[in-house]
Order: C-alpha cells, then sequence, then structure tokens
C-alpha cells in the first residue's frame, strides 16, 4: 500500500511543483502577448489613421504658408494672445 501510494504521490509532487508552475507561467503569458497584439481590423485603422495624419499635416503647412504671404505676422498674433 506504501509503495502505491509512493508511486502517486511523488510524480504528483514533482508535476505540482516542476511542471504545473512553468505551464501556468507560460499559458499566461502567451495570452497577455495575444491580447497586446493589434487585430487585424486594429492594424488597418491604424494605417487608415497613420494616412489621414500625414495628410492633414500637409494641409496644415500649406495653411501655414498662405498665411504667411498674406498675413506675415499671425503667428506673433497668436502667441500674444486676445
Amino acid at each position: 500500500m506504501d509503495e502505491a501510494f509512493a508511486l502517486v504521490f511523488v510524480p504528483m509532487v514533482l508535476f505540482l511543483i516542476f511542471v504545473a508552475p512553468t505551464w501556468l507561467f507560460l499559458h499566461y503569458r502567451s495570452k497577455r502577448r495575444a491580447e497586446s497584439a493589434l487585430s487585424e481590423d486594429e492594424r488597418a485603422e491604424l494605417e487608415r489613421l497613420t494616412v489621414s495624419a500625414g495628410r492633414m499635416s500637409e494641409r496644415i503647412e500649406t495653411l501655414e504658408s498662405i498665411l504667411d504671404e498674406r498675413t506675415p505676422d499671425w503667428r506673433n498674433r497668436i502667441a500674444a494672445g486676445p
């Protein structure tokens, strides 16, 4: 009886000490990485927003150059405030 108990108990203890913690660590690490990664929809949205931001930046530069030509001191007026 004691030998049968030892044959079951010792592998179970070894499993709980070495295998289970490693298994749990790797499982939750991979789960956390999967959650933090961007989905395809999120990647597409990010790409769309990046392109949109680039176009907006070009428009702002164009508007600022127009303002610089027509009203050279517009930046000073904005910096001074009302």
